[in-house]
């Protein structure tokens, strides 16, 4: 039961005149008695001839999926199974973090009848936003007392990583197909992958002509054709994408995990692989598998990436990186494009790190991607007093320590890319590009 406004409202009322009567005379302790007796009174005949809250039924049109920042629409769908006309308020008990613009929706149902109580929905965070419960007050015909009751009806909503990164992915393509010989812009340099066979013009590498194709066609003879080969980039390589999903990753950097930039810049370099042709898996791993994406293409692996993704939280345990060799061989034997997505900020951090990449540089090509924080390097231009100079002095230490495990880890076979969170994604898709360009994959 409930008690309204309007209820109340309705008592002050009367309290008015019985106090002026109690002034007039002796009874006025026994006319504020009568008063509040009469106003319950019609407050119990009002909550009786409201419609049962709990005769409704309750069925939900949701999306599936929505990215982090969206705005969709959740509808709820309640039908009066009852009688009597229901009146009142509808509450859908939504997470806070699922930013529901409101949560209460006046209703008016006749008997046998069905309405929609529509929310809209602005998620604040990825993953699973819930619902368990749905209130329903129904008001009597006076709208001075309510019946309430609270059913169950739970409901998810899959809050997928946000894929911001994508605006740079036509860009990154157009640069693809120009190493793949599909536009018109001249290219230094062959790939590595036979694409076809040609006549011999002079100026052709003279190294790239196919003897037994020559002697198929006749031979070398005067007047006869030599055939020569063409290439094109390799196709069909293996890029592995390792995400350090350990306790440096929860740590914010412009007002973002590094988990989630390392998101972005795992789903624009998948965006970008699995369009040249590659194959691209996924695993994110602290001491144990924490999600992995293995054996998709097209635009089944951007689905599949995201929601692995999307419930995906670090955990505050110190990555393993003693057992991230074994994983990579798990998933492929091959030469294939290893890269860790982490934090090199500190060298004592990363110390299992630089012990396993000579493990994986023997095999592999390894990229090593790092989120900096824009605001060190904005730091070390601030020296104006005595406090900022040594702010100054820790974050010119900062850049020191993230210099010096790049450097071990180029000593090491490996590569390091390193990036703002706006600026790592692209960075990182441009060295994919530029060890393509290479013939390195």
């Amino acid at each position: 039961m409930a008690v309204t406004g309007r209820f109340v409202l309705l008592v002050l009322l009367g309290i008015v005149p019985v106090l002026g009567f109690s002034i007039a005379s002796d009874a006025g302790g026994w006319a504020l008695l009568g008063w509040l007796l009469l106003v319950c009174g019609i407050g119990l005949l009002d909550l009786a001839a409201a419609a049962s809250p709990r005769h409704v039924a309750l069925e939900r049109d949701l999306p599936g999926r929505v990215r982090l920042g969206e705005t969709t629409a959740a509808r709820l769908l309640v039908t009066n199974t009852g009688r009597r006309l229901l009146h009142g308020l509808v509450r859908d008990a939504w997470q806070p973090s699922a930013g529901s613009a409101r949560s209460r929706v006046p209703m008016t149902i006749p008997p046998g009848e069905r309405r929609a109580a529509d929310f809209s929905l602005t998620p604040l965070r990825r993953g699973e936003r819930r619902t368990e419960q749905v209130t329903i007050r129904s008001l009597g015909p006076l709208g001075l007392w309510a019946r309430q009751a609270t059913l169950s009806s739970p409901a998810a909503i899959r809050v997928l990583p946000p894929f911001t990164s994508r605006r740079h992915l036509p860009s990154r393509l157009a640069r693809l197909r120009e190493l793949d010989g599909r536009t018109s812009v001249m290219i230094r340099g062959q790939g590595t992958e036979f694409d076809s066979l040609r006549e011999y013009v002079r100026g052709d590498d003279v190294r790239s002509i196919d003897w037994r194709a020559t002697a198929r066609h006749g031979g070398a003879r005067a007047g006869q054709e030599v055939m020569v080969r063409t290439w094109r980039p390799e196709r069909d390589r293996r890029v592995v994408l390792v995400l350090d999903s350990g306790r440096t990753s929860a740590a914010r950097v412009a007002d973002e995990p590094r988990l989630d930039t390392a998101f972005e810049a795992t789903l624009l370099l998948a965006a970008l692989a699995t369009r040249a042709g590659d194959r691209v898996d996924m695993i994110a791993f602290d001491r144990r598998v924490r999600a992995r994406v293995q054996g998709a293409t097209g635009a089944d692996l951007l689905s599949r990436m995201v929601d692995a993704m999307a419930p995906l939280e670090p955990d505050l345990i110190e990555t393993d990186w003693a057992a991230v060799p074994a994983q990579v061989r798990g998933i492929t034997s091959q030469r294939s494009l290893v890269v860790l997505l982490t934090s090199i900020d500190a060298s004592g951090m990363s110390r299992g790190l630089l012990s396993v990449l000579p493990q994986l540089t023997r095999s592999h090509v390894v990229v090593v991607a790092s989120v900096t924080d824009p605001e060190v390097l904005a730091t070390t231009r601030e020296r104006g007093d005595r406090e900022s100079v040594y702010r100054a002095a820790a974050a010119e230490r900062a850049l020191l320590d993230t210099g010096r495990v790049a450097a071990a880890v180029r000593r090491l076979g490996g590569d390091v890319v390193t990036g703002a969170p706006a600026d790592l994604p692209p960075a990182l898709a441009d060295r994919y590009l530029a060890l393509k360009a290479a013939g390195r994959l």
